[in-house]
């Protein structure tokens, strides 16, 4: 990659970080990437992937793979702390898990691609909505516009505070782990705090029950993890007896299977304690993840081109804890998930002072486009 190039997509990743959008919101995020690439003539640029979400097609003249590489659009409902001039505008969001990076990167293959095509089959550049939710890699995967698409292969990047810049950081099968986000409301009768023994108080239930599910994976011979977040009993009334709670938890496994196993002892945890007080319950979730499944075939591909570029690599034999909804490409093709080491004291994902280190977009760039190469020349 030229000067001019590594230059163009540091000043657009500049551009990007300043108008961070939550997920489900990423309309002029959209817009950018679109104006951006129309200025490189694509073979297509397919719109509608799920709300905001866009594909910029590059075909060969050959019959071949087609090959998806992915980025996000989204950022964080987290105010952004710090002096750099290209500071988040927009009060209370921020892009401090780096997509803005992600996208620039991918901007930057697009450049690439634009001066030397694939030879065969096609590469398709995805960005997609509300990956910070789980929500949007479904959405794009289930878009009438995807059909077009039908990938052979599907690669993705995320950088990694904690490791060296530059490092590639791989692994064979689960690469991030499942999650989802657990409601369990509670319903029993209000009363006068003066007579709570007309009522049906859920706060012993409440308290069991998050004790209990943070207890649940001890029975699971793998790994397990309930976290309970979040717990609210009735409301701020002193003369009145509750008559209803929530408990919030965030359910975590290495694999899908695991997860449901987890999710099944938690709902009859559930209902076990909603009988045993007399209440009624319901169950809700959000948030959920499948587990990343790094293929072997897509594996060999990435290791070998990071070795011919003389990269740094990591080989990790435990998953990452976090969770990442590119785990829905691992269920519908041969994909692969890797790290890109941001450096050992870059401010963890997800804080407000993290802030996405231009010195790693150039190795993103090369290790995609090695990767192109590879399937598509």
């Amino acid at each position: 990659m030229n000067s001019q190039t590594l230059k163009k997509i540091r000043a657009f990743r500049k551009e990007l970080h300043q108008e961070p959008e939550v997920s489900g919101r990423e309309q002029q995020t959209s817009l950018k990437i679109k104006a951006f690439f129309e200025a490189l003539n694509p073979d297509e640029i397919i719109e509608d992937l799920g709300p905001h979400g866009l594909g910029v097609v590059y075909k060969g003249k050959e019959k071949g793979p087609t090959t998806l590489i992915r980025a996000e659009l989204d950022a964080l409902p987290i105010p952004e702390i710090g002096n750099h001039r290209h500071k988040s505008k927009n009060e209370g969001v921020s892009h401090t898990c780096g997509h803005d990076g992600h996208m620039a990167i991918l901007c930057g293959v697009g450049m690439e691609l634009a001066a030397q095509g694939p030879e065969k089959g096609k590469v398709v550049l995805i960005f997609q909505p509300s990956e910070e939710t789980g929500l949007g890699a479904a959405q794009v995967i289930e878009s009438k516009n995807f059909k077009q698409i039908q990938p052979d292969f599907a690669f993705a990047l995320h950088n990694l505070p904690g490791y060296p810049k530059n490092e590639i950081v791989l692994k064979k099968g689960a690469f991030t782990a499942a999650s989802k986000g657990m409601t369990i409301t509670l319903d029993g009768k209000t009363s006068h705090a003066a007579h709570p023994e007309d009522g049906r108080s859920p706060a012993e239930a409440m308290c069991k029950l998050i004790i209990a599910l943070e207890k649940l994976p001890e029975g699971i011979p793998y790994f397990s993890l309930v976290t309970v977040i979040h717990a609210q009993l009735g409301e701020i009334a002193f003369g009145t007896t509750p008559g209803t709670a929530q408990v919030m938890a965030t359910l975590r496994t290495f694999d899908n299977e695991t997860m449901q196993t987890l999710t099944a002892r938690a709902e009859k945890l559930a209902a076990l304690i909603a009988s045993e007080q007399g209440l009624e319950f319901s169950i809700s979730y959000c948030e959920e993840f499948e587990a990343v499944v790094n293929d072997r075939v897509p594996w060999e591909l990435v290791n070998d081109a990071a070795k011919e570029l003389g990269l740094k690599r990591k080989h990790i034999r435990t998953p990452f804890r976090w969770s990442e909804d590119f785990g829905k490409f691992s269920t519908l093709t041969n994909s692969f998930l890797f790290g890109l080491g941001a450096g050992k004291q870059q401010p963890q994902l997800h804080e407000g002072h993290y802030d996405f280190p231009d010195e790693i977009l150039q190795t993103g760039v090369a290790l995609f486009t090695a990767i192109v190469k590879k399937l598509n020349h």
